[in-house]
């Protein structure tokens, strides 16, 4: 049992870590404002070039003189996975999730026989996945410095991928990130980035023109060739929004939690505190009592 000074002290102690807890809650709440509203902002554009794309593109499936970017190389034995995740901790399950959801897109593709490579966006990612698979690990991606990630900092990365690709490197991408849904749902999502997945043409969702028919100028080949690569970067992009929207909800819910929890644990301490005090302000009673009465 801890004597009454080594209470007081994990009492201080643990009401300094509230206090912290408290203010990083605060910090999250005001930064998960912003950063709901990129994501939100983003949404519609990452949306409507998916749909260009895919009506562009919904007559080429298939085809083996397309964009390379859309038809592929041919092969699908080489993988290529890109993490993104946060540069700190204490954001509860949100690295650990995407993490998960990595880890089990390289077991199923290993699995199958397939040559796997990682590329990391984010420090925690690179820590998390080293261990077990530190050979597969190509390069590691920080953003550590950066407070607001804008879309300069999506197109490196999307650049290296393009290079990658066009070298040959691997000839499917898949992206795993955190989708942003609310403070308290974040769901870890892998998406298959290259070669650009498009749907049939009678699922496409086609725009209403009122009889009007529309001529692409140059055509469409043409137009994909443009902007298949500006779509990676695009969807790259989108991932990190989401992941900092998702990052900082997670924070947020969980230094909450951990104020909560620490304001429990201080009052159990100051009750075992108060009895301990009791009992030995009691004792002293009765010693002074009975030295009185054996006097």
């Amino acid at each position: 049992m801890a004597n009454l000074k080594a209470l007081r002290g994990r009492i201080t102690s643990v009401k300094s870590t509230q206090k912290i807890t408290k203010a990083m809650n605060m910090v999250a709440a005001a930064k998960l404002r912003r950063a709901q509203d990129a994501v939100e902002a983003s949404r519609p554009y990452a949306v409507r070039m998916e749909r260009v794309i895919g009506t562009l593109a919904s007559g080429m499936v298939g085809r083996d003189d397309g964009p390379k970017l859309l038809a592929g190389t041919g092969s699908d034995q080489k993988h290529l996975v890109i993490v993104a995740t946060a540069e700190r901790g204490l954001c509860g399950g949100f690295n650990t999730n995407i993490v998960k959801a990595a880890r089990a897109k390289i077991v199923e593709l290993q699995a199958a026989g397939k040559d796997v490579q990682i590329l990391c966006v984010g420090r925690k990612g690179r820590d998390a996945l080293r261990r077990q698979y530190g050979s597969l690990i190509i390069e590691t991606i920080e953003f550590a410095g950066v407070r607001n990630i804008g879309f300069e900092h999506a197109q490196p990365v999307a650049q290296k991928v393009l290079a990658m690709y066009e070298d040959g490197a691997f000839d499917i991408c898949h992206l795993v990130y955190s989708k942003f849904e609310s403070v308290l749902a974040q769901v870890p999502t892998v998406a298959q980035l290259i070669p650009a997945q498009v749907a049939n043409a009678d699922e496409v969702e086609q725009p209403d023109l009122d009889g009007a028919v529309y001529t692409y100028e140059p055509d469409e080949e043409d137009i994909l060739r443009a902007l298949l690569p500006r779509n990676v970067a695009i969807q790259i992009f989108k991932a990190m929004l989401e992941n900092g929207a998702s990052e900082q909800g997670a924070r947020m819910t969980a230094m909450d939690n951990a104020t909560r929890n620490a304001g429990d644990m201080i009052d159990k301490l100051t009750l075992i505190y108060n009895r301990q005090r009791q009992a030995a302000i009691t004792t002293e009673l009765i010693e002074i009592i009975s030295g009185a009465e054996a006097l």
